[in-house]
């Protein structure tokens, strides 16, 4: 498997760094505290925080510029949100012209205050997007320095697979978890693996509920993952963040807490190989079923 832009074991994600209400310094804090424990990629997209992270973000970045030269920034574009940010938007919608994945990659520079992208996904398929167009987009912003590698997120495999034989890509950014499974059945994961992609994955916690949520299938679930962690002697982010890791597409799991010991706790799986057993008692618990 591939791993072209040389992102690190695990990701740190900035989706709610606006909402941690954080001093320039204390985000700077967070930057060097997942660098130093080896987490050396950033997952930003241009409409997180309504358009806010990726500044507030650079403003961090810009107490020490230096680090820049430790780390991978990712981004993704393609999304258009209503908000106060973009006045002239007057429906949601997704763009993949050339003109706005322009203006997003340079919004994207000058915000986090870099002169390229490790990476830039396309964020959500566009009904609308022509595959020659984007991909001499990407050519041209790739030649220009301003881009190393380029993927997609949230993609189904018809819709990677016209962008993928024009232009390589790198990665594919989905949504994975015990309590989203989609993607080991829909032939998203297949297709990752038979291309040599290492996806990233975005909730591998789904986003928390694995602890909080109150439902029948999560408290079933849960109840399974506190007996196995206990069993193994390790916390419950690691052992979910294991069997994340244990699909044969060697995934990279995107961590969007304030916490550092999460990423602490998701980086301690690397030690924790699942059998198939394991791994399988984790899908039973969360479909509430035996396979077929």
């Amino acid at each position: 498997m591939h791993n072209p832009a040389g992102l690190s074991p695990v990701v740190a994600g900035a989706w709610r760094l606006a909402e941690w209400g954080w001093t320039p310094q204390q985000r700077l804090a967070w930057i060097e505290g997942n660098l130093d424990l080896g987490v050396t990629s950033f997952d930003h997209a241009d409409i997180y925080g309504g358009y806010s992270v990726e500044a507030l973000f650079g403003e961090a970045l810009a107490l020490r510029p230096a680090l820049r030269a430790r780390m991978q920034l990712v981004s993704k574009c393609g999304i258009r949100l209503v908000a106060p940010a973009r006045p002239d938007h007057q429906v949601k919608h997704y763009d993949t012209s050339v003109a706005h994945v322009r203006a997003s990659v340079e919004h994207s520079l000058r915000s986090l205050r870099t002169d390229h992208l490790d990476l830039l996904l396309i964020h959500r398929p566009d009904a609308l997007m022509d595959f020659d167009e984007l991909a001499d987009t990407f050519e041209a912003l790739r030649r220009e320095g301003k881009v190393r590698f380029f993927g997609v997120s949230n993609f189904a495999p018809h819709q990677l697979a016209p962008l993928h034989r024009r232009i390589a890509l790198a990665t594919h950014q989905i949504e994975l978890s015990p309590l989203h499974l989609d993607p080991l059945h829909d032939g998203v994961l297949d297709q990752c693996q038979d291309l040599g992609f290492r996806p990233m994955i975005w909730s591998p916690l789904a986003g928390g509920r694995i602890f909080t949520a109150d439902g029948e299938r999560e408290r079933r679930l849960r109840q399974t993952l506190e007996a196995m962690a206990a069993e193994l002697a390790v916390s419950v982010t690691t052992l979910v963040t294991a069997w994340v890791l244990r699909h044969p597409s060697r995934p990279l799991p995107i961590l969007g807490s304030r916490r550092i010991e999460v990423a602490q706790a998701a980086l301690a799986a690397a030690a924790l190989r699942l059998d198939a057993q394991q791994w399988w008692r984790i899908w039973t618990a969360s479909t509430g079923q035996e396979v077929p």
